[in-house]
């Protein structure tokens, strides 16, 4: 019976500390061996009652032009706060006289159950987008509320304030790393040693809690080799997969930033892999990749090290668009350490297998153009 289970056979690991009984029963369910080493603390989300009031008093200070919200956790967190300060009549008013601009749909749902109406929200759910939306406007001598999320916004405050804006950060929580380190240890050897098949990641800072524990042990390198090649780095939204850029790491994610998608899509994704994985890419051509072997419509295509490790990232996510830093950091030592060395392996991919097959995202990189 188990061994007709779609995730038999298969390990995964699991760093997340919320929620983290519905995801292995998800996973174990399916007959997936679940190894968890949270990677935040248990009580992630730690509120300076203090702070988050003096925050909350600046806030009310002053009127409010635009306010930022980012996440659905920290925009209820705060407005209980609020509320057994008494304050939140006088903290809704505030927010709702503002423009708002929330990062998804966690945040407008949060901002919504108070009355409150964002103006735009970006479909990517990545704060990013959030900085381009306003990027080409004028925010001079307008005062901005920035909801931090879990990690400091210093660097998104200091922009806007590039731009004349006038801007004021609320930390409502802050995220800190487990305090037992030992099961961590164990999962990034575990990785390093390719004793794993996935690991799932929930947060950004769960991501940054894995890369800061793997230094100290002396596997970091190790460990981001084994997902750039190996083990796949399952996350639950492209906010999380995100953090993993800066390693070079390819990631997938599920078009919806749930739990229950990012699992589903695991279901689908280790099989393939192990059996080989088939793309239909668009003008009815069929990729398949099993291992090195890359076939193009049945015929054998050899790549380079460059381009193969291109295919590779887009691959990981195909018909998502890859940043031309995460590429870079993909390609093989002694490569050009600029993107023109991205740009002329995604040459060599196109003509390999056609001009079609890898699409152009300006301003953000590269996807593989796959069949809808």
């Amino acid at each position: 019976m188990t061994a007709s289970l779609p995730l038999s056979g298969f390990r995964v690991g699991v760093t997340a500390a919320r929620k983290v009984d519905e995801q292995i029963s998800l996973l174990e369910r399916r007959g997936a061996e679940v190894e968890w080493a949270p990677a935040l603390s248990l009580d992630p989300n730690q509120i300076d009652d203090a702070q988050l009031r003096a925050s909350t008093e600046e806030v009310l200070s002053r009127p409010v032009d635009m306010f930022l919200a980012t996440t659905g956790i920290g925009m209820k967190s705060w407005f209980r706060a609020s509320e057994r300060w008494g304050l939140l009549p006088d903290l809704l008013s505030s927010l709702g006289s503002a423009e708002i601009l929330a990062r998804g749909p966690k945040s407008v749902g949060a901002l919504r159950r108070q009355g409150l109406r964002e103006l735009w929200a970006p479909e990517s759910e990545c704060f990013e987008d959030v900085l381009e939306h306003l990027r080409g406007r004028s925010l001079e001598g307008l005062r901005i509320v920035v909801q931090e999320h879990g990690q400091s916004l210093s660097m998104v405050a200091h922009a806007l304030r590039r731009q004349g804006a006038d801007v004021t950060t609320v930390t409502v929580y802050r995220v800190e790393a487990a305090s037992d380190l030992e099961p961590m240890f164990k999962l990034i050897d575990l990785v390093a040693d390719r004793a794993l098949d996935a690991v799932t990641f929930t947060s950004a800072p769960a991501v940054a809690a894995l890369m800061d524990a793997a230094g100290p042990t002396g596997r970091r390198e190790e460990l981001v080799g084994a997902f750039q090649a190996d083990v796949v780095a399952s996350c639950v939204g492209p906010v999380t997969a995100a953090a993993f850029e800066m390693w070079g790491v390819p990631t997938i994610y599920p078009d919806r930033s749930r739990l229950t998608a990012m699992v589903k899509q695991l279901e689908l994704e280790l099989p393939s892999r192990r059996s080989g994985l088939t793309l239909e890419l668009v003008g009815g051509h069929q990729l398949l990749l099993h291992g090195d072997d890359v076939l193009l419509d049945g015929h054998e295509v050899r790549l380079s090290p460059a381009p193969a490790a291109v295919l590779h990232a887009l691959v990981a996510n195909p018909g998502n668009v890859v940043a031309r830093p995460a590429l870079l950091a993909m390609l093989p030592s002694g490569t050009a350490g600029s993107e023109h060395a991205v740009e002329m392996a995604v040459a060599r991919l196109r003509a390999a297998l056609g001009t079609r097959a890898v699409q152009t995202v300006v301003k953000r990189g590269y996807r593989l153009a796959v069949a809808q």
